[in-house]
């Protein structure tokens, strides 16, 4: 795996499972602003709209066929990616979330510089025997990966504290925030097909995969309670998952299931709140997301949480996590004070603006690369209007 004889630029490959979600957003930007700069990148996933999108941006694409989760299939997943490795001959390999960080480790072992993102610990989405041996896989693969970036220093302090000896580096979540804005001044927003003509009840927005990790089940237990003490307000689910189906049987007439969604805008425009009641996280985007559109946002204290807000949000915008009762507390305390929900919400988005842009993000990591690469890329993050020239 060495660097090219007739092309001087680094080649990175991003190597991800899975293809959706946060990660493949993360994934998606980080491609964009390398491009850009004026490197070779190469993305391996299972396909889907990451690697479609990933194309569009003019990323080679290969496809790396990969079960989510660990299984049978480890070995066989492992040595496809060892060949595909001996053909791109990457000079950075960045592996993003659990699966990913599994195989690519075990592929490369330290050949090349080997970045490491968990995107959330893989220990904390399982229980017993299950999350001991994972944990007992990332302090052992550790030493595999010549940089951890952690998304939040909660979740590198995570790591820390279930004993994964590694060298780490934060490097905080980031939005395009000339994408993610308020409704234009001029705009009625309200949500697609959510309201009769001439309805207007107080709307929450969830965005994510319906899945355990992102807790709609604990919305939807302390949707009731909401319902008593703010008489028609409207839930909206937006996403898709494995969970759709159980989650359904839970959810009363008032909540509507949107599916996914090419463009979640619309929806955090017409929020009057936005909720995330994760499990776990690193850093969740899409309070971000709703910080920048001017939406206020309301978040169990997981990993990433706090660091995501303004400091003066955490006494109204953090519950609990697992506990319906104070999550049905904090959102209809929100619903019910709109002068609140306003300042909340101009506040987030000056802080995102300043905090969470892409470009930081972006600009972080590339300062990684040029770490592990002993000082290439010779272009920087910067310098994007003579990378072409």
């Amino acid at each position: 795996m060495h660097r090219s004889a007739t092309d001087p630029r680094p080649r990175v490959l991003h190597l991800t499972q899975p293809v959706e979600g946060g990660v493949a957003r993360v994934v998606l930007d980080l491609v964009k602003a390398q491009l850009t700069a004026g490197l070779r990148v190469t993305v391996a996933c299972p396909g889907g709209e990451l690697a479609a999108h990933a194309r569009e941006l003019g990323a080679e694409v290969r496809g790396w066929y990969a079960d989510r989760s660990p299984g049978a299939g480890l070995p066989d997943e492992v040595r496809r990616l060892a060949r595909l490795l001996d053909e791109v001959r990457p000079e950075l390999v960045h592996a993003h979330s659990a699966k990913a960080g599994l195989a690519g480790r075990l592929a490369v072992r330290g050949r090349v510089p080997t970045v490491f993102q968990p995107h959330a610990w893989s220990f904390e989405a399982v229980g017993g025997a299950t999350a001991a041996l994972a944990l007992r896989w990332e302090r052992w693969g550790a030493r595999w990966a010549h940089r951890v970036v952690c998304v939040s220093e909660a979740e590198r302090a995570t790591g820390v504290h279930a004993g994964i000896r590694a060298r780490y580096t934060v490097v905080p979540n980031g939005i395009d925030t000339a994408h993610f804005t308020p409704a234009p001044a001029d705009t009625t927003c309200s949500a697609p097909a959510a309201t009769a003509p001439g309805e207007r009840a107080p709307l929450v927005v969830c965005v994510g995969r319906l899945c355990r990790q992102k807790g709609q089940d604990l919305l939807l237990r302390a949707w009731p309670e909401v319902l008593r003490r703010v008489p028609g307000a409207r839930l909206a689910l937006v996403g898709d998952g494995p969970d759709r189906d159980a989650l359904r049987r839970l959810a009363p007439a008032s909540v509507e299931f949107t599916g996914a969604v090419a463009d979640a805008r619309p929806w955090y425009r017409a929020a009057d709140l936005v909720v995330l009641p994760s499990r776990w996280e690193g850093m969740a985007l899409a309070p971000l997301e709703a910080m920048a559109c001017g939406r206020p946002v309301l978040v169990t204290d997981v990993d990433g949480a706090r660091e995501s807000l303004p400091p003066t949000h955490a006494a109204h915008c953090l519950v609990p996590p697992g506990r319906p009762g104070a999550l049905a507390g904090a959102v209809a305390g929100l619903l019910l004070d709109p002068e609140l929900r306003a300042s909340l919400g101009d506040r987030g988005r000056r802080h995102v603006q300043s905090t969470h842009d892409v470009r930081r993000t972006a600009e972080a990591v590339a300062e990684l690369y040029r770490e592990l690469l002993g000082g290439r890329p010779p272009v920087s993050f910067e310098r994007r209007e003579s990378i072409h020239s």
